[in-house]
């Protein structure tokens, strides 16, 4: 049975119309005489959306009950049997109700699919399984309902149902994606102007990157090795200096030049590992192509140009971008031809752009010899097997009593080239039988080992000495190439590790995970103070391998599981540990550090205090002790008029007085972290009145919308209060007599917000921070408004209580106080509570 086609509507968000697509399509293929089945279509309320549903087969949904909540699913197997051309599912990434046959909808698509039944379906941005946690951290919302990304990519057709951000806004304010009871919360959260763009981007950037994959899938399956200029693509080679940051600004540029251009910076190393580049400019200008928006590459070749091209190539770049040689002319000369020319040939259809640097053109001298190799050693034998005999039967034709000078000189030119390529023992080798052939053929007498004239037998000495002595200086040559290229891998290692350190890592783990990299370490293990800091690798030995343990200080050590370490292994070991030190060191000194913190903070909390105990709380003190001192004056005679407002003038400076303590009392609580909490589900309509009855606000001045529907918070209910209070009695001093102020709620996804919303001055965005400090009253010198501890406290109980409490402009001027507050658990037969808003369609 052919399988049947999917074809996806992909969105940034709910509401940008996916739904409506997906049934305008519907509506297209029924008018073109085939089967259309809705199978499932979520409206949400929608008129429009539900006017296209007209003149559309609706396929009954299967009623599932589930703890007295009845929910209604897809009804799968009715509707393969009623096997229509094409179905209709809505929300690909549902999770289904308990019962099911299967746990997401994308699985029963797929069994649709497998039926030989064709299936639209929808699907939002914020769904996207590798994406989830990108999302999370732009709209703070986490997805619990995920598709896997092969699911997705394996449809036949995605569309991207694409609306600007301010657009989808205004249809958010028109009432036409929520109820009105939650736009304000949906605007101010998760419909923000910079979360849709942001959605909208990686909307469009992960489609464009399913294009490309799907265009490099079609390359690879036709053998197409040619450029295709869909996206300009520039590759900038990195040789691994400091001229690196002028190649990848001219790359940028280049990009830049067309629109959706993109850069990619790749540096070669070779195949052994050790580069010779300078790790501390690579790292810069790593950093450098990311904040360009560009990536960063690093590939292995022996052959630099090949490497390069085939990169390029490979990632369909172009163009490529790469610097002029540093050689000098006479290098060049001397050596051949650079990089430069060898990448032009072979580039083919890439243009190759070689800019020019401050490095370009240094002198520097060919470089010789090398690591002796095993290919090269043999080559070398060879070459003293074979040539010395050829060697000697052609001299043998010209053999005289004069030629014996010229017939040493060039056996010993002979040996000294097989010392060049192979070596001391080749060379050797090369020199015993040398002298043995001369001996035999060209020395008299002939044909026999015996040497008659002393003179011949120095002649012999003075030619092994000089086959030894070349063959000498090859290896030396060859063993400090060694030793070079290994200090360079080291230093390279180091200069890694402590990047991984900077960027933010665990410094002990990085070291160790290096450490069991380098060194080819079954474990390593970290203890210091007795405790086992970090552990890596396989935690058993088997009885082959040996331990190696360095001391770490005095109070630690270093365990290494594996093979036998050689000498040069141990200086860099020792290079890793001394880093492991000096990291402890550091993290005590971070302990230490953190520790005085709060006796800083503490400090400073105690000398605002001071200030305001003497500044703040004198004035109702004062007015307290001056009218009871009054009352028992016995030189004035008081009416009872004077005396009642001299009673009335104490209590209300004691009771403010009270106040003023009992919000010290509560800041010292929340400084030590000992204020009693006592968590349970309140309703936000039982709170909000008693907040209001404690401060007699006036009916005239206060609108209340608080739906008794909405679901019960997870909160402390006195300490809410308190919040409320706070925030309602600010609200009341700073805004006009003539404008109410207005109460919400609205919930959004598994939290609820109450927003305390007035008409007065606000507070200017450079303020918002200070706002919420303790003895901060932002410039008012009123003494009768308090110490300054009203926001801060209330931010206090709301993070003791797991909340919230944020400020943010009102349209048209004033300031909004927003409480946002976890709800109680949402029931499980349904999607999560903050799935709710996100999940509606248009």
């Amino acid at each position: 049975m052919t399988r049947g086609i999917l074809q996806v509507y992909l969105g940034a968000a709910p509401g940008v119309g996916k739904t409506f697509s997906m049934l305008e399509e519907g509506r297209r293929l029924l008018d073109a005489d085939l089967d259309v089945v809705v199978g499932l279509v979520e409206t949400h309320g929608r008129a429009e959306t539900a006017r296209l549903t007209e003149g559309l087969e609706l396929f009954p949904r299967r009623s599932v009950g589930h703890r007295g909540v009845t929910l209604d699913e897809l009804d799968l197997d009715g509707l393969i049997a009623r096997h229509p051309d094409w179905a209709l599912v809505d929300e690909l990434a549902h999770t289904n109700a308990p019962g099911s046959a299967h746990e997401k909808r994308w699985q029963d698509v797929e069994d649709l699919l497998d039926a030989g039944i064709n299936v639209i379906s929808t699907v939002n941005i914020q769904h996207i399984e590798s994406l989830n946690d990108v999302v999370q951290s732009i709209t703070g919302v986490t997805q619990r309902e995920t598709i896997p990304d092969s699911v997705l990519r394996s449809a036949d057709q995605i569309e991207v149902v694409d609306l600007t951000p301010e657009a989808l806004r205004t249809r958010l304010a028109g009432g036409h994606i929520y109820p009105a009871g939650t736009i304000d919360a949906a605007l101010s959260n998760y419909f923000r102007l910079g979360n849709l763009t942001a959605l909208r981007e990686l909307a469009l950037l992960w489609l464009a990157d399913e294009v490309d994959v799907a265009l490099q899938a079609y390359r690879n399956e036709h053998g197409i090795r040619g450029k295709w200029e869909a996206r300009e693509r520039v590759v900038v080679a990195l040789p691994g200096g400091t001229e690196g940051e002028t190649l990848i600004r001219r790359g940028a540029r280049i990009a830049a030049r067309t629109s959706g251009g993109q850069l990619l910076a790749v540096h070669v190393s070779s195949s052994d590992g050790l580069a010779e580049s300078d790790p501390g400019a690579l790292d810069t200008q790593r950093s450098l192509v990311e904040r360009l928006g560009g990536t960063y590459h690093q590939v292995i070749g022996d052959n630099t140009p090949t490497a390069l091209v085939d990169f390029a190539r490979g990632v369909n770049a172009t163009q490529l971008v790469i610097g002029v040689s540093r050689r000098s002319r006479l290098t060049t000369f001397l050596t051949g031809q650079g990089i430069g020319q060898t990448v032009i040939r072979a580039s083919g259809d890439i243009d190759v752009h070689i800019v020019s640097h401050a490095s370009a053109g240094t002198l520097q001298l060919p470089t010789t010899g090398g690591a002796l190799t095993v290919r090269r050693r043999a080559v070398g034998f060879a070459l003293a097997l074979i040539g010395l005999p050829l060697l000697t039967w052609i001299l043998s034709g010209f053999r005289s009593s004069e030629s014996l000078p010229s017939d040493v000189l060039a056996f010993q030119l002979l040996v000294v080239v097989v010392a060049l390529i192979g070596g001391i023992w080749p060379a050797v080798t090369a020199a015993v039988i040398a002298g043995l052939l001369l001996d035999f053929f060209f020395v008299n007498p002939l044909y026999t080992v015996t040497i008659a004239d002393p003179l011949h037998l120095l002649a012999l000495v003075i030619f092994l000495v000089i086959a030894v002595l070349v063959s000498l200086v090859v290896d030396q040559a060859a063993s400090r190439s060694r030793s070079a290229k290994r200090s360079a891998a080291e230093a390279e290692t180091l200069a890694t590790v402590a990047g991984s350190i900077i960027r933010g890592e665990n410094a002990v783990e990085a070291l160790a995970n290096r450490m069991l990299e380098i060194f080819g370490m079954t474990s390593v293990i970290v203890s210091y103070d007795g405790e086992r800091l970090f552990e890596a690798g396989a935690s058993t030995a088997t009885g082959d391998e040996k331990r190696t343990v360095v001391e770490l200080g005095d109070n630690g050590s270093v365990v290494l599981t594996g093979r036998d370490l050689q000498a040069s292994d141990r200086r860099i070991l020792n290079a890793f540990v001394s880093q492991i030190e000096a990291a402890l060191v550091q993290q005590e000194l971070r302990t230490a550090a953190s520790g005085i913190r709060p006796l800083e903070e503490a400090d400073r909390l105690r000398t605002a205090l001071l200030a305001a105990v003497g500044h703040d709380l004198r004035t109702p003190l004062s007015s307290a002790t001056a009218a009871v001192s009054s009352l028992r004056s016995t030189d004035v005679s008081w009416s009872d008029r004077d005396r009642d407002d001299l009673l009335q003038t104490a209590e209300v400076s004691l009771h403010r007085l009270a106040e003023l303590v009992n919000d010290l009392l509560d800041a010292s609580r929340l400084q030590a972290g000992v204020l009693p909490i006592s968590l349970g589900r309140v309703g936000l309509d039982e709170i909000v009145p008693l907040a209001l009855d404690e401060l007699r606000v006036p009916l005239d001045r206060v609108r209340v919308d608080v739906s008794a529907e909405l679901p019960e918070a997870l909160c402390d209910a006195v300490l809410l209060q308190r919040v409320i209070v706070n925030l309602v009695a600010n609200a009341l001093r700073y805004s006009p007599a003539d404008s109410p102020l207005f109460i919400t709620a609205s919930s959004f996804g598994e939290r609820l917000e109450l927003r305390v919303i007035d008409r007065g001055p606000g507070i200017p965005l450079a303020k918002l921070a200070e706002a919420f400090q303790p003895f901060q009253r932002l410039g008012d010198t009123d003494n009768t408004t308090g110490v300054g501890l009203g926001l801060a406290l209330s931010n206090g109980f709301m993070e003791a209580m797991g909340g919230s409490l944020e400020a943010e402009d009102t349209p048209g001027g004033g300031l909004t106080m927003v409480v946002t507050l976890p709800t109680s658990e949402p029931l499980p037969t349904q999607e999560p509570v903050n799935e709710l808003p996100l999940r509606q369609e248009s």
